[in-house]
């Protein structure tokens, strides 16, 4: 295998690999600049790869990303309810309700399909070539020939830029997560906003567990989720809060990922792949390390109002 197509491959699963971490570290980016840190995330991914599952085999793809969406927000409304309508602590509400979401979207799984499982028979998401940028070399396999939802994580990341920085909304949602008390001063109603944020946050999450079924694995796993919201959370903290940034962290993760099958591909079998397979996580555990008393966070982030 030459230079080139290792090179290729790597970067077209590194892209893959960053679609659903994107997906969720956008919109807990949101979420995050309205003061509300969602620990819960993992529990709405892995909710929204059962609703992706269940919903492809009767109503196919695209239904079943709508229904990942929705099964991810019907979790994050569960902790919207408790730590925006009651104002209760976010880290411990969003651990119960993480636990809460992997034990009831397993014993679903189970009475769903029984013991056998799902297998295989999951429909998936094909890869969508775009005419001509697709057959520039590595750029355009890894960029340009990727299934549907990747691309609507790339175009969604700027425009969340554009609408924080420009829309009045997006600027009240900012002066929710530093300054509250201005916020309301301003008539601006902050517990509205940060409901509305939370959903946003668990749809994306949802529609990132969808993608993992639909768009990459093609079934269903208990559990399948890995992890994967925590470390969307330490993406947020990559990206400062910004979603172009956000989108670059992603990335940065996505490759981190993507080195077990480059390392495998270069022939270091010696090497344990499961040291590859602890790079993310190690990666996060560095980047929350590393950021802590430097990055900018809302100065209201986390806080009970």
């Amino acid at each position: 295998m030459s230079a080139l197509d290792i090179g290729t491959g790597f970067l077209e699963a590194s892209v893959r690999t960053a679609t659903p971490l994107a997906l969720a570290a956008l919109g807990e980016c949101i979420s995050e600049r309205a003061g509300v840190i969602n620990i819960g995330l993992e529990g709405s991914i892995i909710a929204g790869a059962l609703g992706g599952t269940v919903a492809a085999g009767v109503i196919g793809v695209g239904g079943g990303f709508v229904a990942g969406a929705m099964a991810g927000m019907a979790v994050a409304a569960l902790f919207a309810l408790f730590t925006v309508g009651f104002r209760a602590d976010q880290i411990i509400t969003g651990t119960a309700i993480t636990m809460f979401a992997l034990g009831l979207t397993g014993t679903l799984y189970r009475t769903i399909f029984g013991a056998s499982g799902v297998a295989l028979s999951t429909p998936t998401s094909g890869v969508l070539p775009v005419p001509g940028v697709s057959a520039i070399p590595v750029i355009g396999p890894g960029f340009f020939a990727q299934p549907v939802i990747t691309y609507v994580a790339m175009l969604l990341a700027p425009v969340l830029a554009w609408w924080l920085q420009r829309t009045h909304s997006g600027l009240a949602l900012r002066a929710i997560g530093e300054y509250p008390e201005a916020a309301i001063a301003a008539g601006i109603a902050p517990r509205r906003y940060q409901a509305l944020a939370v959903l946003f946050a668990g749809a994306m999450a949802g529609l990132a567990g969808a993608t993992l079924v639909l768009a990459q694995a093609g079934t269903f796993v208990e559990g399948m989720s890995a992890g994967r919201g925590f470390i969307a959370i330490a993406i947020v903290v990559l990206g400062r809060w910004k979603p172009l940034g956000v989108a670059a962290a992603a990335l940065l993760f996505g490759a981190a990922n993507s080195l077990q099958v480059l390392f495998q591909a270069m022939g270091w079998s010696g090497i344990p792949y499961q040291l590859f397979l602890a790079l993310p996580y190690v990666l996060t555990l560095l980047v929350l390390a590393g950021a802590s008393g430097r990055a900018a966070s809302p100065a209201s982030l986390g806080k009970r109002s």
